[in-house]
């Protein structure tokens, strides 16, 4: 299948003959390779990315083999290894990388047609059996280099483990530069590896919590300019921002519902705090709880039914869950001389994410909606703000060490295999993970 990509981000499918993969027997259904929930005996996939052939083919081949390098669940192997150097894309020699102890050999080639337009092939085949198993080709404005080099990595990725991919993905977060004492803060926005930073507003109001919309490239956040801090609702592309509401008291951690039609958030009154919703058509509110406790950063579950919140009411931080229309909440968190904060539902829909403070540590964690299950995947000085990968498989969360410098993004994966940091040119927080561009 050939895939045309705009300079924009939207991917659409043309009418052209399909760059199909050759399977035979059990390949044919698309089985996945790897279970990534096993246990103690998970080993990651091998992988050989050979270098893409064609101009702009070192780029290519580099962003994907980084992509693969902070995936945990599949390794690149070491080119300086390989014995086939010079690969012919459409037919690898497989007994050469069985030495090199590669399960997959991802081949391809770019470069710009007659159209000018960027033309690339990837080609995965799995060693063992030696036949082709994936393929796909992509045309695209030659600016697009990166993209198609993480559209190629999700199609692998996806082909190997069967889950959706992550790489076409961005992440919006505060940048923090200046004196710890008096450090601005503004909006930007990075790929998901760091690369391609696009700064959003200035770095003359303070700005927190951004937060993506799960149906359009849009981001709440909060702005503490020359009055009083409001919500802000600002389109990625066209830059433009619009209050969504001018409440009286604080208004913090304005979310998105699932259908991105709604907004919950939580409005201060006096010593308390509590949950409303904003309908961003007619931007009515309705007030989903009522007590004289401080409920704060609420998150949607990912069918809209229930929300989950951070609430002292019962004497501490800790995390409640209830219906999506307010009412009676239950608690879920339980960690003896814990304490619990931003609690995030999974986009999956299985775990909620959490800062989890004990001891002098800052955890991020994940729990079941019913509480259980609870893990610590992470624990640091200071560990909050955690934020989910589209397909519910890493998290990103900052870091504070302490000291006179500043925070930092990182990354991990559901299972705690393996943590990586996400490069930013200064300090950042309050990561926000889009959803898949396509």
């Amino acid at each position: 299948m050939v895939r045309m990509i705009s300079r924009r981000g939207a991917v659409g499918l043309l009418a052209m003959a399909p760059f199909a993969a050759t399977t035979r027997g059990a390949l044919a259904q698309n089985a996945p390779y790897l279970d990534i929930r096993r246990g103690s005996n998970f080993q990651p996939v091998a992988i050989a990315v050979t270098a893409f052939q064609g101009e702009g083919g070192a780029q290519v081949t580099s962003v994907i083999t980084n992509n693969f390098r902070r995936s945990v669940f599949i390794s690149p192997l070491d080119p300086a290894k390989f014995v086939e150097k010079a690969t012919n894309p459409e037919s690898p020699q497989m007994d050469q990388w069985k030495v090199v102890n590669a399960q997959f050999v991802l081949t391809g080639r770019t470069g710009r047609g007659p159209d000018g337009r960027l033309r690339t092939e990837f080609r995965l085949f799995d060693v063992t059996s030696g036949q082709q198993v994936a393929g796909q080709q992509y045309v695209t404005d030659p600016n697009n280099a990166r993209r198609v080099a993480h559209l190629v990595s999700d199609a692998v990725f996806t082909r190997i483990t069967g889950e959706k991919g992550w790489f076409d993905s961005r992440v919006v977060f505060v940048d923090e530069t200046g004196p710890k004492e008096r450090r601005a803060k503004r909006l930007a926005i990075v790929d998901q590896d760091g690369a391609n930073v696009k700064y959003l507003t200035r770095n003359d109001e303070l700005v927190v919590t951004p937060r993506f919309s799960p149906t359009s490239q849009e981001v709440t956040y909060m702005s503490f300019g020359r009055g009083d801090p409001r919500v802000y609702l600002l389109n990625i592309e066209s830059g433009q921002r619009e209050p969504i509401g001018n409440f009286p008291g604080m208004t913090f951690s304005p979310r998105f519902a699932p259908d991105g039609q709604r907004i919950v958030m939580s409005l201060s009154q006096g010593s308390s705090s509590n949950l409303y919703v904003m309908d961003m058509r007619s931007r009515s509110t309705t007030r989903l709880t009522d007590s004289a406790a401080i409920d704060t950063s609420p998150c949607y579950s990912p069918d809209g039914g229930q929300i989950v919140f951070e609430s002292d009411r019962g004497g501490g931080q800790q995390i409640y869950v209830m219906g999506a229309g307010g009412g009676g909440a239950k608690r879920i968190s339980f960690g003896e001389g814990a304490r619990y904060s931003t609690p995030v539902w999974s986009p999956r829909g299985d775990y909620i994410a959490f800062t989890r403070q004990k001891g002098g540590q800052f955890g991020i964690g994940v729990m079941k909606p019913d509480g259980g299950g609870e893990r610590i995947l992470t624990e640091g000085f200071h560990n909050e703000g955690p934020t989910w990968a589209p397909n519910g498989l890493y998290l990103m969360f900052f870091r504070d060490p302490g000291g006179g410098g500043g925070s930092k993004i990182h990354m991990v994966d559901l299972f705690g295999r393996g943590e990586f940091p996400v490069p930013t040119p200064a300090y950042a927080s309050d990561p926000a993970w889009s959803p898949l561009l396509g």
